[in-house]
């Protein structure tokens, strides 16, 4: 090296090793050490870019609304997405239900479900907690019977209880039994005397603790025991929707529509009276065929309908006094 002074070259700068070979070679420039927070700044970065993308991307899928066409399509086949979907009322819905079953040649005695959509929402971001009821359906379409525990220390109640077809009947000693898994029923009853010795079981038991908000609580033991053996027990899910059977589908479309119009009124119980209607979409289909949207009107209880025109008036009333103020004065 012509004019360059070798040891020199090699104090002032690191020797760096080739990967696949033996010999030195001396680095060209050294570059000082960087901190490690510049590799966490940078991954940062890339972590919110990479989000920053993903949430560009929802929001021109989003972005794609197809609105529905107002018109009615002409043909039975057609693109779903380019109109309305319809609604039908309930006995044209169960009529058709049942023309599907006989073209598609499937199962006659299949079940009929309902979804229920509820509108849970109250004021002050406040919601109504998820309910389970137990109703008693005017025409019964299986024959499966639940098993029902009875709690008493009565002889005459005890022996009322198996007369009318109790699977477990007695008192404090089968709070053990229960604790430990022996005894596993679908329902508990009770009568209110022995109450205050069944706090034990509260935790376990939660939602079928006998209560009397759940008509499981009395001294009607006959009428509990039909409740709980024969009825249809129901349950929020998703904290809106109720998904259940009402019938089969070979049953007269007036006993379908009955027993349709009883789970209904037994939802509309659980709404509160401050909130609007309860009831927002409800669809019914067969085992094996589509979801029909049905019409609301004349399904919901006329005690929600009254309700509504009360919360109208009370609102126009609101709306009439500061007017009727500022004449005064």
């Amino acid at each position: 090296m012509s004019g360059v002074d070798v040891s020199q070259t090699l104090q002032s700068k690191p020797i760096v090793l080739a990967p696949h070979c033996r010999w030195a070679l001396a680095a060209a420039s050294a570059r000082p050490p960087q901190p490690a927070c510049c590799y966490a700044a940078a991954a940062k970065n890339a972590k919110k870019g990479s989000q920053k993308a993903k949430q560009e991307e929802a929001k021109k899928k989003k972005g794609i609304i197809r609105r529905p066409l107002m018109s009615k399509p002409v043909d039975d086949v057609y693109l779903t997405w380019l109109y309305k979907r319809p609604s039908y009322n309930v006995e044209e819905a169960v009529g058709m239900l049942k023309k599907f079953q006989e073209l598609d040649f499937t199962h006659p005695k299949q079940y009929v479900y309902i979804n229920v959509f509820l509108d849970t929402v109250l004021q002050k971001k406040k919601k109504v907690d998820p309910f389970a009821s137990t109703v008693l359906l005017p025409y019964r379409f299986t024959d499966e019977v639940n098993k029902v525990l009875v709690f008493t220390e009565n002889e005459q109640e005890a022996e009322i209880a198996r007369e009318n077809g109790a699977a477990v009947v007695g008192g404090v000693e089968l709070i053990k039994w229960i604790l430990e898994d022996e005894i596993q029923v679908d329902s508990y009853v009770a009568v209110p005397a022995i109450m205050p010795k069944l706090i034990p079981l509260r935790n376990k038991l939660r939602r079928k603790y006998p209560s009397t908000k759940r008509n499981s609580l009395g001294h009607d033991i006959p009428k509990m025991l039909q409740l709980f053996r024969e009825g249809l027990e129901y349950t929020v899910e998703d904290e809106r929707v109720i998904k259940t059977r009402i019938a089969r589908l070979d049953m007269p479309s007036e006993q379908i529509v009955a027993n349709l119009k009883t789970i209904l009124e037994d939802i509309c119980k659980f709404k509160p009276s401050s909130s609007g209607p309860f009831v927002r979409k409800l669809v019914i289909r067969s085992s094996t065929s589509e979801g029909l949207l049905l019409d609301l009107d004349g399904l919901l209880p006329e005690v929600e309908k009254v309700e509504e025109k009360e919360e109208e008036t009370m609102e126009e009333d609101d709306e009439e006094k500061p007017v009727q103020e500022s004449v005064s004065t």
